[in-house]
């Protein structure tokens, strides 16, 4: 798991460090806070779209070449794959045309455009990844964020195309990026053929994928239905800053991405051992400790040099990246616990627990959003994923049953009580004096066989490369 954590923290990071440098220059070059509000409520819709274009093949693809159990196997699933997201991506373009032809909607085409270069880099490289090849997965990532900060330079900076521009780049920058690992890979050459009769396998995948459709609305209406209550109850001007905050939270929300992504083959791997629950309680217990250094070092690491990466228009959404980071932590955590449902492919049974986030959230943000505008949005969120968070624990145990150690709370603790002094730190020695504390109490009172299992294996790491 750490080999495969390494491929993908090099990925990863490697895409996030060049769409982090991009929201500093979008705020400059994109001096509305109105117009990066709208382009993100087409983002938000985009992500609406998104699953119902791909038809969570990218889950179904990746689950099922795992399995594989030879090469004709593959090839119908990569076939079924192509076939199913070519039909969708056709409907998708005819429903546009019709919905253009009655309705003015600003950017329609560039939204559609947008959303097409998604559906594919996500489906296409979960098959690359399917197929083995991490390192083509991680090259996607890579390229596409490259390409990105290229194409904003050239169509935001250079031709000052404004919202325009960084919709150009992002649509040529994901197509350019699958298009060159493609290239070399031969994919399609190798694994696709429209004679192949996929009839079976379709069967065996959209049951593992339609299941969750309506996971996926809900989901949209857990994480991102906020932009929508605060364009309507605060503005587009609002919306505009928090969606910067949202933009630098998502560095943090990667970091645990490349732990999912690494443990989401190993939990599939280790499912049916004989010491599954001792192994996955320890993941567990390692996994919560490790989200609360990481939240404290990013949030006050990330406030110290905020002056620097942010137009004025935009400081405002300082103010939201603590408690923000906190929801994006336990929403990491509840992804833990997706794991027993993909490993048993047992999706059906995702889809009442997230019913149940999506009717708290939404009920949650019409109580809140008036009296603590911003903050009642945020507030929500977390709501929303403590909620979902008990309930799968317990729904889990059907699955694994896992147990926490109790002197766990203690680096948690002391990662929320960082809160007081992240507002009331006026001075970048303060927050860097407090980031250093609190990190340095939680791995005092971590207990001994957490500290031994995450700080073992990376000095063994070291030493071996040493």
């Amino acid at each position: 798991m750490m080999k495969d954590m390494g491929i993908y923290a090099i990925g990863n990071l490697g895409s996030k460090v060049i769409t982090f440098l991009m929201v500093p220059l979008y705020t400059y070059y994109v001096e509305s806070t109105a117009d990066f509000g709208y382009y993100d409520i087409c983002l938000t819709v985009v992500f609406l779209l998104m699953p119902f274009v791909t038809l969570q093949l990218r889950d179904g693809a990746f689950r099922f070449l795992l399995d594989s159990p030879n090469e004709e196997n593959r090839k119908s699933v990569v076939t079924m794959t192509y076939k199913a997201l070519f039909s969708t991506i056709l409907l998708s373009t005819v429903a546009t045309f019709g919905i253009a032809t009655f309705y003015q909607v600003a950017y329609i085409w560039h939204v559609l455009a947008l959303l097409v270069a998604m559906s594919v880099q996500e489906v296409v490289s979960q098959v690359f990844r399917g197929l083995g090849n991490n390192k083509a997965f991680v090259t996607v990532g890579i390229l596409s964020a490259f390409f990105i900060g290229l194409f904003s330079i050239v169509f935001v900076v250079w031709m000052k195309m404004g919202i325009e521009g960084v919709f150009f780049a992002n649509i040529i920058a994901r197509f350019v990026a699958v298009g060159l690992v493609e290239a070399r890979l031969h994919t399609l050459r190798r694994y696709f053929s429209i004679k192949i009769n996929t009839r079976g396998i379709a069967r065996d995948i959209l049951n593992y994928t339609l299941p969750l459709l309506p996971g996926s609305l809900c989901w949209w209406l857990t994480g991102s239905s906020d932009r929508w209550f605060i364009q309507e109850y605060l503005g587009l001007d609002v919306n505009g800053v928090y969606a910067v905050a949202i933009r630098f939270v998502s560095i943090l929300q990667t970091l645990a991405l490349i732990f999912y992504q690494a443990w989401q083959e190993t939990a599939i791997q280790q499912y049916h051992s004989n010491d599954r629950d001792k192994f996955f309680s320890q993941v567990l217990n390692n996994y919560i400790f490790i989200i609360c250094i990481l939240l404290v070092g990013f949030c006050f690491s990330l406030k110290m040099c905020y002056s620097w990466l942010v137009d004025e228009n935009y400081q405002g959404s300082l103010l939201y990246i603590f408690p923000l980071g906190v929801s994006a932590c336990i929403f990491a955590i509840n992804a833990y616990f997706d794991m027993g449902y993909q490993c048993a492919k047992d999706t059906k049974r995702t889809l009442p627990a997230i019913i149940l986030s999506a009717v708290v959230n939404v009920v949650f943000n019409m109580l809140l959003i008036n009296h603590l505008g911003v903050y009642g949005v945020i507030t929500t969120l977390i709501i929303t994923y403590l909620v979902l968070v008990v309930y799968r624990w317990f729904d889990t145990k059907r699955y694994f049953k896992l147990s926490i150690n109790r002197h766990i709370t203690l680096p948690i603790l002391i990662t929320l009580a960082t809160a007081a002094p992240f507002y009331i730190c006026a001075q970048i020695w303060q927050d860097a004096l407090t980031m250093v504390v609190a990190i340095g109490l939680m791995v005092i009172v971590c207990p001994k066989d957490i500290k031994n299992e995450v700080f073992g294996k990376i000095i063994s790491k070291f030493s071996n490369k040493a």
